[in-house]
């Protein structure tokens, strides 16, 4: 049996009062529906729909996953979305149904739903609530058989006494799934076509519905507002800080780390507070990093110090390398080991040598930084003509003194030296000073101006012009 994937995305969510389609709000980093498509090809499914309707555009446009698309242009229940991805579903098929807003569900939890799948079954995902208001509740006889589904607005008051609720996901044989759902009504409270009535349906063909439970209940929370969505994201969050301090990771304050992606880690690593992590991270054995800091798609090597405040985003540090504070570090800056940038320093796409520093105030862009180098505080790489980038080379061994412009493209030889406030242009040969000073001037007899005495109290006389 090959396995067909469904996700049904084509709701509107009016409660998160949003232009943008609910299942497009992001869960760490990522949309909701972007959660679940990597879940559930967990499973290597030969295909996967997504039912769209409410902007469906936006959808496409932002979902890079491989999938096919389907269109719901009414909005008549889930049983009449699924209705819309029966193309290309053979009888043998093995359809696994999930929902685009509903993020958070293991992939361990989809396996165990499919698997469960045969053609005498139909596998049902549900789950016991302490307050299981909203959802379905599963009906089932003495013998503790499900023989069906009854949503919240069409239960009754015994029903509703009922813990054990509806997820909405299930796994089906194809030819069943087109059957039932040529047989299911609207008549109820809703006039719609509730997926759900398919259950009933197998139990009275001789099926037998297995359920499966997952581990926790937030994995088949969907979300319905902004509250909801916040809920999640805190749930993930610690989710992912238990993760993190598992593999031998300290987190200051396991509530106030953001990971937003994947993150792999060495041990004894080191993170303050209000660390946000995106994209994808590796981050070596011992690194420290101080509070308030962002990275995004980097690789820190071992033994390195991120101070507080520090921005690095798609860089690569060597080991033992200090960053910060206040230090930016943009795409394609690399670190060789031991190098230190310090505070309110930018690299652009700059390679800084083993040993050396960019300690104050300084922006190094298209840049060859060599081994054991020194940047004076407020020297600027003038990389930018105003329509093309030109390259800065420090060779080895190079001082460039504080308040330097190095005007690219240019090339400072192995062990030269620039002279404080100077403006280079052209190339400095090896081992040489380079000075661009004008000549400092002295006058006697200066005065410096004074201030011109005023009225101690304007608002007075102003007073005595209008009397």
């Amino acid at each position: 049996m090959t396995t067909k994937i469904i996700v049904l995305a084509a709701g509107k969510g009016t409660r998160m009062k949003s232009a943008k389609p609910k299942v497009l709000h992001h869960v760490a980093g990522k949309s909701m529906l972007a959660h679940v498509l990597d879940g559930v090809a967990s499973l290597n499914p030969v295909s996967t729909t997504v039912v769209i309707g409410h902007g469906s555009e936006q959808v496409r446009e932002e979902i890079t996953h491989p999938v096919e698309w389907a269109m719901q242009t009414e909005q008549l229940g889930t049983g009449h979305a699924v209705q819309q991805a029966l193309t290309g579903i053979d009888d043998s098929d093995k359809v696994v149904i999930a929902y685009g807003d509903v993020p958070l569900t293991r992939p361990e939890t989809f396996a165990a739903l499919h698997d469960v799948c045969s053609n005498k079954t139909v596998g049902l995902l549900t789950v016991f609530m302490d307050d299981p208001t909203g959802y379905g509740r599963i009906v089932r006889d003495a013998d503790s058989r499900v023989t069906g589904i009854v949503e919240q607005k069409d239960a009754t008051a015994e029903q509703l006494k009922i813990t054990e609720s509806n997820s909405g996901m299930l796994s089906i044989q194809g030819d069943h799934l087109k059957d039932f759902l040529s047989r299911i009504d609207n008549n109820n409270a809703q006039q719609e076509y509730y997926l759900t009535d398919i259950f009933s349906l197998a139990v009275a063909d001789g099926l037998t519905i297995e359920t499966v439970h997952p581990q926790d209940e937030w994995e088949v929370a969907g979300v319905n507002s902004r509250v909801q969505l916040a809920e999640l994201e805190r749930i993930h969050q610690m989710n992912q800080a238990t993760i993190l301090m598992d593999n031998g990771v300290t987190l200051r304050d396991p509530a106030r780390v953001d990971v937003r992606g994947p993150i792999s880690t060495g041990t004894d690593i080191e993170i303050d507070v209000n660390v946000v992590f995106c994209g994808t991270n590796t981050i070596g054995d011992g690194v420290r990093i101080g509070a308030n800091c962002v990275i995004t798609n980097s690789i820190i090597g071992a033994g390195t110090v991120i101070e507080p405040n520090s921005i690095l985003e798609e860089t690569v540090l060597g080991e033992s390398c200090t960053v910060g504070p206040f230090a930016r570090l943009r795409p394609q800056a690399v670190l060789a080991d031991n190098a230190k940038i310090g505070n309110f320093v930018e690299i652009k796409k700059a390679n800084i040598g083993v040993g050396s520093k960019v300690n104050h105030l300084s922006y190094v862009g298209d840049a060859e930084v060599g081994n054991n180098v020194n940047v004076g505080a407020g020297t600027i790489t003038c990389n930018y003509d105003g329509a093309n980038k030109h390259k800065t080379v420090m060779e080895d061994d190079v001082f460039i003194g504080s308040n330097s412009a190095l005007v690219a493209p240019v090339t400072i030889g192995k062990g030269s030296t620039i002279g404080a406030g100077s403006t280079i242009t052209r190339d400095v040969d090896s081992d040489k000073l380079a000075v661009t000073r004008s000549k400092q001037s002295e006058i006697d007899g200066w005065a410096r101006p004074q201030k011109k005495k005023v009225d101690e109290n304007p608002q007075q006389d102003i007073f005595k012009k209008v009397g």
